[in-house]
């Protein structure tokens, strides 16, 4: 499967674009901002996408997702329990000191259980409340890939300190959802460089104890 992770926007959130080599379909993971790029990517690859995935409702990952679904046609998917998150891009784009993006319609609320199919691939959703109340994470079984959002980083985890935000929350998130998965799978956290599971569980100071 195709897969490419672009930094995207001034806190440089990795937005994922994931296509299938046979059918052309693609899934795009938090499209928040610097959408031109992101479409080049599509377009490269001669690809079609058919849905956008949203981790969670903070301005740097839901940001450009109204464009892309203009440019697309793509439905967007989110947990509707970060509705009242995204009612706050205003507040959002404030603490940024930017213009608010226009807003988006979620077409198809993602919850746990969900599956998302690209081509011959399945994309596993995760409810990983704790960084906000609806985030998810996709978990990928065939690439042996979890898209993580601001759940889990390299070393560290998602802050808990902004509206909505669960200390307690997000470690049992990470403890019962994401640990049990294999130890050699990819970690795409939504800031900075991938890691692993099994790096996770050795040396992330935040999971200890």
């Amino acid at each position: 499967m195709i897969h490419e992770i672009l930094p995207v926007g001034m806190l440089a959130c990795n937005c994922s674009v994931f296509g299938d080599e046979a059918s052309r379909e693609a899934l795009v993971v938090d499209p928040g901002d610097d959408i031109e790029q992101v479409l080049e990517i599509v377009r490269r690859h001669g690809l079609q996408v058919k849905a956008i995935v949203i981790t969670h409702a903070h301005i740097d990952h839901i940001g450009g997702a109204q464009k892309l679904k203009l440019a697309t046609g793509a439905p967007v998917y989110m947990n509707l329990n970060d509705t009242a998150l995204q009612r706050m891009m205003d507040v959002q784009a404030g603490w940024l000191g930017m213009p608010a993006p226009p807003t988006v319609a979620i077409d198809v609320p993602a919850k746990e259980g969900d599956r998302l199919v690209v081509g011959a691939t399945e994309f596993h959703v995760l409810d990983t409340p704790g960084h906000t109340p609806g985030s998810i994470s996709l978990w990928i079984p065939s690439e042996n890939k979890l898209v993580a959002g601001d759940t889990l980083f390299r070393e560290s985890i998602g802050r808990t300190d902004l509206p909505g935000g669960d200390w307690r929350q997000i470690l049992q998130s990470i403890h019962t959802k994401l640990l049990p998965l294999p130890d050699d799978a990819v970690v795409i956290p939504g800031h900075g460089e991938n890691t692993t599971i099994g790096w996770e569980k050795r040396f992330n100071s935040f999971l200890r104890g």
